[in-house]
């Protein structure tokens, strides 16, 4: 089976994850989303286990659905330091 982002699978192994949907692929590994909101990574020597499931059967949760996705808070910038001097000139 050809992994490539947006391919539904699932792993017969697991059936209690669900049916998931390929989010990302690197050179040696997948990252899956899967219907019971964990999202796995699979090692690419695994992905002869992964079967082609039905995309109707994808249940996208709350976390991976765009929609409901928060942004981050800012950083906070750093604290810079800044030397103190005494009435003499000499450094603290």
């Amino acid at each position: 089976m050809i992994i490539k982002t947006g391919v539904v699978v699932s792993h017969p192994g697991a059936c209690a994850w669900g049916v998931g949907k390929v989010v990302e692929v690197a050179s040696l590994k997948a990252t899956i989303q899967f219907s019971d909101g964990i999202t796995r990574k699979i090692a690419s020597t695994h992905y002869a286990t992964l079967q082609p499931a039905d995309p109707a059967l994808f249940i996208p949760t709350e976390e991976s659905s765009p929609a409901e996705k928060t942004k981050a808070a800012p950083k906070r910038p750093r604290k810079v330091k800044v030397p103190v001097f005494l009435s003499d000139g000499t450094e603290l």
